[in-house]
């Protein structure tokens, strides 16, 4: 059973005009949005300032993380002018930078590879000026379907390791850290900015995360984000602790000892949250 949440979770959605309008394109389009599917607590802020972060593949994963709100099941067949889908929504919203991610689809050849190459070209052909962040799954540590959507040179290569490996087992069964860690190395390799991002409040420790840093800094992460992990529902993990503000600054601060260029750290912060305003900085260097 979970704990109260302490007031710095506390979040209201608000109801505006650009949150109708961003649902009501994705309706019209037949898109999904992991704000949406994975219950994000941002959806109100992100949808409110006509954003948004594309979930393609589909609206059914193949894995069944314990942490997760997606939802798992068979997998539909793959839409094949979702790719142009998303590229319109990007050129409606006037997206400066699209993040798109995927349910994991361990059913296909590639993992599905082929659609973030898709999706990133399309975007391109309409909206030249937007840079692109893809968030992708593991692909079951296949190469040629990693170096296949970073030939297609996303300006963020993004893959989430999401908790210690410690708790891998009981958190992400069917994942494997190092795993994780050995396709962010290859991003990392051919000097594609290459991103991470994990979770805590389920049971691991200060040293555990520090352990962390150092392996994804190792690997040659440069940007990183760290959470706290809100238990969907009742069928899923329950929360193991609300870790307070000052230590998520400590966190911050910890990473960036390890190097990390870029470094986001707080209750609410997910690994697409502000995302532009990372890539801005970054263009500003």
């Amino acid at each position: 059973m979970n704990k109260p949440r302490p007031p710095w979770l506390v979040q209201r959605v608000p109801a505006n005009q650009n949150m109708q309008d961003v649902q009501r394109l994705m309706d019209k389009l037949v898109l999904n949005t992991v704000c949406q599917s994975a219950c994000c607590p941002n959806i109100g802020e992100c949808y409110g300032a006509r954003t948004a972060t594309f979930l393609i593949l589909g609206g059914n994963c193949t894995r069944r993380c314990r942490f997760c709100a997606v939802p798992k099941g068979i997998p539909e067949k793959p839409d094949p002018q979702e790719p142009g889908k998303v590229a319109c929504a990007v050129a409606k919203l006037g997206l400066r930078h699209a993040v798109v991610t995927s349910v994991t689809r361990d059913d296909l050849p590639d993992g599905g590879a082929g659609y973030f190459v898709e999706c990133i070209e399309r975007i391109r052909e309409v909206s030249p000026h937007t840079s692109v962040e893809v968030l992708v799954p593991d692909f079951n540590g296949n190469a040629e379907s990693v170096f296949r959507v970073l030939t297609a040179k996303p300006e963020v290569f993004n893959h989430n390791v999401e908790t210690v490996p410690r708790l891998y087992s009981r958190v992400r069964p069917g994942a494997d850290y190092q795993r994780s860690i050995k396709v962010l190395q290859m991003s990392a390799q051919t000097g594609v900015m290459t991103k991470s991002g994990l979770m805590v409040g389920l049971g691991e420790s200060e040293d555990e995360v520090v352990a962390v840093f150092r392996d994804l800094a190792e690997a040659g992460v440069r940007a990183l984000t760290i959470g706290q992990y809100l238990s969907p529902s009742v069928n899923h993990l329950p929360v193991d602790e609300y870790i307070h503000p000052d230590q998520f600054k400590r966190y911050d601060q910890l990473a960036r000892l390890e190097g990390f260029q870029y470094v986001a750290a707080g209750p609410l912060v997910r690994s697409s949250y502000h995302a532009a305003n990372f890539v801005k900085g970054l263009n500003a260097r």
